[in-house]
C-alpha cells in the first residue's frame, strides 16, 4: 500500500455478518476468497467494553431484521469469541487470504496484535475522535488504516496527530467514508478521498457504504490504494448490516471491475500499443496521385490527395513535395515514396 502502488489493496468487510456463527463467518472467509480479495477483515469487540446498556442503535439498524432500540443487544447477539477468532485467523492462512478485525477497545487490541499477530490495524470511523485508543493503537507499531466517516478535515488533522505522535514512522493509510447505511451516492463527495491525500500527503483508499459497485469502482479510477467493502452471504438474512452488503457474485464482481480498471490506467506515458501500431498502418493516410503523370512532371497541389493506407509519405510532408519532379512515371491512385521524387 505504498505511494504510488498499482495494486488495489481490496478488503472484504464481513463486519458482523456472520450473525454471531463461526460457521458463518469461515464461509464468508471461503466467499471472500472466491472473489479475490486481498484481505477479509471482521469485528472484534466485548459488548460490555462498548457501549451502555441504553444506547440507542442507530436508527438505520432499528427496522431490520435483526435490529433493535439499543446496541447492548444487538451486538451482544454479533460477539464471537477470541477462540472463535483464532480459528478464522487459521482458516485465512489455510485459504491464503489475509486476516483482518476492527478491535473495540484495548483488549481487543493486544489479542489481535499480540496473539494473533495481525499485521495491520484497521480503525473504525467512530474511534476518529478517540485520541488514547488512536494512541494505544499507533504504539503497536503495526501499520494502521484508519476511516475518517463523520468527520471534518480538523477532526482527521487531529487523529492523524495523535497516532504520529505516539509513532511517528508507523504507516498509515486513510480511508474516505459516509457512514451512512445505505449512503446515496449524492452523499459519497468522492473527491474528499483526494482532498485527504493532497493534505496529509498519505496513502488514501474508500471505505464503501453505497449499494452496488460503481463508486468503489470509481474510487479506484481516482487513486484509492484500499477499498473496503461489506458483504454478505445473503443480503435477507437478519441482522444491521445484510441489506446494504454485497451478495457473494457482486463481490466478486467488484474485485473484477477493480483489476480491470487498474489495468486500464497503465503508467501514464503516452506512447501506441503493439496493436495500435498494426492498425496504424491501415488507417493512416499516404499522398497519392490524383491523375496518372509521366517522369519528369512536376507536382502541383491538384496532383495530390491524401488516402490510406500509410506507407508512403505522410500528408504533413506535402509542402515538401509539391513543386518537385516524378523521376518515374506513376498511375492515378498510387502512392507516393520519396525515392519517387527528384
Amino acid at each position: 500500500m505504498s505511494a504510488g502502488a498499482r495494486h488495489t489493496y481490496v478488503i472484504a468487510e464481513a463486519g458482523v455478518n456472520h450473525n454471531g456463527r463461526l460457521a458463518t463467518a469461515t464461509r464468508l472467509i471461503d466467499v471472500a476468497v472466491e472473489a479475490g480479495a486481498d484481505a477479509v477483515k471482521f469485528q472484534t469487540f466485548r459488548t460490555e467494553s462498548l457501549v451502555t446498556s441504553e444506547a440507542e442503535t442507530p436508527e438505520y439498524q432499528k427496522n431490520v431484521p435483526g435490529g433493535g432500540e439499543h446496541q447492548w443487544k444487538v451486538l451482544k447477539q454479533l460477539e464471537l469469541s477470541f477462540e472463535d477468532f483464532a480459528r478464522l485467523r487459521t482458516h485465512c492462512d489455510t485459504r491464503g487470504i489475509e486476516f483482518l478485525s476492527t478491535p473495540f477497545d484495548p483488549e481487543s487490541a493486544r489479542f489481535l496484535v499480540e496473539e494473533l499477530g495481525v499485521r495491520r490495524v484497521k480503525i473504525p470511523s467512530g474511534e476518529v475522535a478517540n485520541l488514547p485508543f488512536l494512541r494505544d493503537l499507533a504504539a503497536f507499531g503495526r501499520p494502521l488504516i484508519l476511516s475518517t466517516g463523520m468527520s471534518d478535515l480538523a477532526e482527521v488533522e487531529q487523529a492523524v496527530g495523535a497516532i504520529r505522535g505516539a509513532a511517528a514512522t508507523v504507516p498509515l493509510t486513510l480511508l474516505h467514508c459516509t457512514t451512512n447505511y445505505p449512503c446515496p451516492f449524492e452523499d459519497v463527495n468522492l473527491r474528499a478521498m483526494v482532498t485527504l491525500r493532497e493534505r496529509f500527503g498519505l496513502p488514501v483508499g474508500y471505505s464503501d457504504h453505497t449499494m452496488g459497485i460503481e463508486v468503489a469502482v470509481a474510487a479506484t479510477a481516482l487513486g484509492a490504494e484500499v477499498i473496503e467493502k461489506h458483504f454478505t452471504l445473503d443480503r435477507t438474512l437478519p441482522g444491521p448490516d445484510h441489506r446494504c452488503s454485497l451478495e457473494p457474485d457482486e463481490l466478486a464482481q467488484m474485485v473484477r471491475s477493480i483489476r480491470n480498471i487498474e489495468r486500464a490506467l497503465g503508467d501514464g506515458e503516452k506512447r501506441p500499443t503493439p496493436a495500435e501500431l498494426q492498425i496504424r498502418q491501415q488507417v493512416r493516410r499516404s499522398l497519392v496521385l490524383t491523375r496518372a503523370l509521366v517522369a519528369g512532371a512536376r507536382l502541383a497541389a491538384t496532383d495530390v490527395m491524401a488516402k490510406r493506407p500509410a506507407g508512403g509519405i505522410e500528408p504533413g510532408a506535402v509542402d515538401r513535395v509539391l513543386g518537385r519532379r516524378l523521376r518515374v512515371g506513376k498511375a492515378a491512385d498510387e502512392i507516393l515514396r520519396w525515392d519517387d521524387l527528384d
